[in-house]
């Protein structure tokens, strides 16, 4: 996910979400003490410190020395592969710590994402999709916090697009190659519709729709942890979990019987709904000709 080569160390990076604050001067002045004197400039120049859009933040290497709560930076990883790979491996971070909860089905627990995957990989391919790459040495940034997770890219909207109008649908491809080929994986399905899905994804999960904002030359995308209404599910989902309802498993081809629609869009919804918690699969793959679906205990629907 690093636009080009970079100089630097990883540790030499800034922390923008964080201040100078953080950091404990008096203990880092105390270890220097016998050495020389730390000034402002000093903790800069061993890069402690560093200047982000005009203001003081730690570095990572600054926050892991002297941080005053050190275990706020959990976990962190620089990811150099191709981007087809690169989005799915920060995928694949955010998803190892997003926080879960447990559901208690017919069978057995199963884990709840806070925040719809679905959310998270449409912010992720938009952020690589639409990153300005001719900013060097700015990297496209994903973070996970308590209560949000943000995905951030270099670059502004491009000259006349507004956030309004992304919100409607409006889209202008700033990368054609990147576009065309992440078009051709299938990683994207059609021009401007990425925040329209994620949108959509966050309030069926009962919660709100993305923060969208810019600021200095950067774009950044919040989606937010904290529920602000009931898990919506459209009819046919609401059927298919009307028809589980009684608690016994039954297998795709018995629920599309069921509820009279097509075996392909059954997989397809059932493969919603156990992503979204709402149902479990029972069986040992994909091709197991006795595969059930039970309906979870403790789901919600509007």
């Amino acid at each position: 996910m690093r636009r080009f080569g970079q100089v630097g160390s990883f540790d030499e990076q800034s922390i923008p979400e964080m201040n100078s604050e953080v950091l404990d001067f008096r203990a880092a002045s105390e270890f220097f003490a016998p050495v020389r004197k730390l000034t402002p400039s000093a903790f800069r120049s061993l890069h402690i410190t560093t200047k982000y859009q005009g203001r003081d933040v730690p570095t990572v290497g600054g926050y892991l020395l002297f941080g005053k709560n050190r275990s706020r930076l959990a976990d962190s990883t620089e990811i150099r592969s191709h981007l087809p790979q690169a989005a799915e491996e920060a995928i694949e971070f955010v998803q190892k710590h997003m926080s879960r909860e447990a559901v208690i089905g017919p069978i057995r627990r199963m884990d709840r994402w806070t925040v719809p995957l679905v959310a998270v990989r449409e912010a992720i391919i938009n952020a690589i999709v639409h990153a300005d790459y001719a900013e060097r040495g700015s990297p496209i940034r994903v973070a996970i916090f308590d209560d949000r997770v943000e995905v951030e890219n270099p670059g502004l909207l491009p000259l006349g697009l507004t956030i309004e109008d992304i919100r409607k649908g409006v889209s202008k491809l700033r990368n054609r190659v990147i576009g065309r080929v992440f078009h051709e994986l299938g990683l994207i399905e059609q021009w401007g519709s990425g925040i329209q899905r994620m949108t959509a994804a966050c309030q069926e999960a009962g919660l709100p729709a993305p923060g969208l904002e810019e600021f200095g030359a950067h774009f950044r995308v919040i989606i937010s942890t904290i529920p602000t209404g009931p898990v919506l599910l459209d009819e046919k989902d609401q059927t298919i979990l009307r028809f589980l309802g009684d608690r016994r498993g039954r297998s795709t081809a018995q629920i599309a019987k069921g509820i009279a629609i097509s075996a392909r869009a059954t997989r397809t919804r059932l493969a919603h709904l156990v992503q979204r918690g709402l149902v479990v699969e029972v069986g040992s793959g994909p091709q197991d000709p006795r595969r059930q679906y039970f309906r979870c205990e403790s789901d919600k629907m509007e």
